[in-house]
């Protein structure tokens, strides 16, 4: 004969044999690590960034997510601004395209 008969497998025994916790340690291991590593700084790197962007003032140069180094002339409303890239050339950008902010205005409490 070519193929050898298959058998079933004997029962487990009674008494919840089959679940061990310590074959879910190294999933829980991945999930705090990766919490730690990737989700956590992610998340901080995000709120800055917000921060960033509702602090953003007439006058601030700014660096947007194309590379586009301007001076913000209008704040519009919450999520647009006005930036001047050259001299006379004004375009309207989504805050949330604005990557960094290199130099800011100072406030006029520090007595302009």
């Amino acid at each position: 004969m070519l193929i050898s008969p298959a058998y079933a497998q004997a029962a487990a025994p009674a008494g919840g044999a089959g679940f061990d916790i310590v074959s879910f340690l190294p999933l829980i291991l991945i999930f705090v690590v990766f919490y730690f590593f990737l989700i956590r700084p992610q998340q901080k790197r995000m709120k800055e960034h917000k921060a960033m962007v509702q602090a953003l003032r007439r006058g601030d140069r700014v660096v947007t997510a194309g590379g586009i180094i301007g001076t913000v002339t209008k704040v519009i409303d919450d999520a647009e601004v006005q930036v001047e890239i050259a001299e006379n050339v004004k375009v309207r950008v989504m805050r949330a395209t604005i990557t960094d902010v290199v130099s800011k205005t100072p406030s006029g409490k520090d007595g302009e």
